[in-house]
């Protein structure tokens, strides 16, 4: 007897029911931190924006470098994808808990040769039903909320991730910055030692010529101001290249000219308001890169329980209801279409896995593995953590003795090259006398730029470790 089977599915759309839960999201934007649960805003493609154009004649604060490298920094549009994607996997886990309905248009044809003695009979058949399909997991002691709670964790990792990754850029911003600031501190200082060497200069040359000074005396100035113009020189291509530097960051072309704030118009800070203890603690509680490691380790603790889970039944329950209408023929005799008729069926099964070659045992193996080396990255990252902090505030606390002792030098050391100036101009003082004084007020001028910047970027340091730079910056 010869068979012939032919089956056509026409169309297959899966249709899920809406979601009524409402969890944590991906981050709204790719130029601000997360904070916290964000409300959704579906079907909002991702911003894209232009190339940032400095204004030559503008002079640009931190805050606003700050917000145009977080515009134009690809690290924070990777991270914000990274997120976005983890939100649908939360998505993709949540729908597991609703039932799956799915509509399909069923064609079937049969031709067969049927034995009524003392003759086969040939039959030829054919089917075309639209059905509906319904499939539905009732119990399964937790499985799908684990893996709910595993998606949860890892959009909670991955938008700790996108915040650490705005931390580091909004550092990395303001090294650059400072770095910009202090060679231009620098470089005006040296324009301030060029005039005071000329000045001695042209001291030394006016009493030559009234025979009261020594050609000696006249050589050691223009010594001192080719020595001047020279670390003036040094000066101007450190601020060439910190300005490239800093351009880079924001993620522009370094032959972008753009003007920052002087050094010297910047609010100095006098004290550090806050212990290095309650420094380590703010840092343990706010550090997104520690908060990322606290999610793997809530992520494996879950991927523990959803192991477990596969050593259990699961009730589910799938059915199918639609018309069909048939066309039957015989012997190549005239066929004859069946009126419509409604069709279902209704399953309820238990499923209950027995032996499959020890592979939930090593999968609850490996997350338990897997727990214990995220509790120890745990452990691992919050021991860095005190000791970046610790050290952070160290160097801050020592910048800021050093930033007041450069301050007062400066005072000494301007005070003294006045004095020796002064004198040498009566005649009460030698040229060595001077030349040292001003050589003294050069250093001093060096330091004190140094010190303030040094300061600045100590505190930046220190915000960096606590992770205060995500709630201190303003928009």
């Amino acid at each position: 007897m010869n068979c012939f089977h032919e089956r056509v599915i026409a169309i297959f759309i899966m249709l899920h029911a809406p979601m009524i839960a409402v969890g944590q999201q991906a981050p709204a934007a790719p130029e601000r931190p997360w904070e916290g649960i964000p409300r959704r805003q579906p079907g909002i493609p991702p911003q894209h924006f232009p190339a940032f154009v400095p204004d030559a004649q503008k002079i640009y604060t931190l805050p606003e470098l700050v917000d145009v490298a977080e515009r134009n920094n690809p690290e924070t549009q990777v991270a914000w994808e990274n997120a976005k994607a983890r939100a649908a996997d939360l998505g993709v886990s949540k729908a597991s808990l609703y039932p799956t309905l799915a509509a399909l248009a069923l064609a079937q044809t049969d031709r067969t040769n049927i034995f009524f003695t003392p003759d086969y009979i040939r039959q030829t058949s054919g089917t075309f039903s639209p059905v509906l399909v319904l499939d539905y997991i009732i119990f399964d002691f937790g499985r799908r909320l684990q893996e709910v709670a595993i998606s949860r964790s890892n959009l909670l990792s991955a938008n700790f991730l996108f915040n650490d990754t705005h931390r580091k850029v909004i550092f990395q911003v303001m090294a650059a910055y400072y770095r910009v600031l202090n060679s231009k501190g620098q470089e005006d200082a040296q324009e301030a030692n060029l005039k005071n060497a000329q000045t001695v200069q042209d001291a030394a040359e006016a009493r030559l010529h009234e025979g009261l000074a020594t050609l000696p005396d006249v050589l050691e100035a223009r010594s001192a101001s080719a020595q001047a113009d020279y670390d003036l020189q040094a000066a101007i291509g450190a601020t060439e290249i910190a300005h490239g530097d800093l351009a880079t960051a924001l993620g522009i072309s370094p032959r972008s000219q753009f003007q920052v704030e002087s050094i010297q118009n910047l609010t100095i800070p006098q004290d550090l308001t806050d212990t290095v203890e309650t420094s380590i603690d703010r840092a343990l509680a706010q550090r997104p890169d520690l908060m990322q490691q606290v999610e793997q380790l809530r992520a494996a603790g879950a991927e523990i329980k959803a192991a477990k889970t596969a050593y259990l039944p699961t009730l589910s329950f799938d059915g199918s209801g639609g018309l069909a209408r048939t066309y039957a023929q015989q012997n190549l005799a005239p066929g004859v279409y069946s009126p419509t008729q409604e069709t279902w069926d209704a399953r309820l099964s238990l499923t209950w896995n027995l032996f499959d070659g020890f592979a939930r045992e090593n999968r609850l193996a490996k997350a338990r593995a897997d727990q214990k080396q995220a509790a120890a990255e745990v452990d691992a990252v919050r021991d860095q953590v005190e000791n970046q902090v610790w050290s952070a505030y160290s160097t801050a606390r020592t910048a800021l003795r050093q930033q007041k002792a450069a301050a007062a030098l400066l005072a000494a050391a301007s005070e003294s090259y006045d004095a020796a100036l002064q004198s040498y101009n009566f005649g009460v003082r030698s040229q060595i006398d001077v030349v040292s004084a001003q050589r003294a007020l050069a250093v001093a001028r060096t330091a004190d730029v140094s010190a303030r910047t040094q300061l600045l970027s100590g505190i930046a340091a220190l915000a960096f470790q606590t992770g205060d730079l995500l709630h201190a910056k303003g928009p």
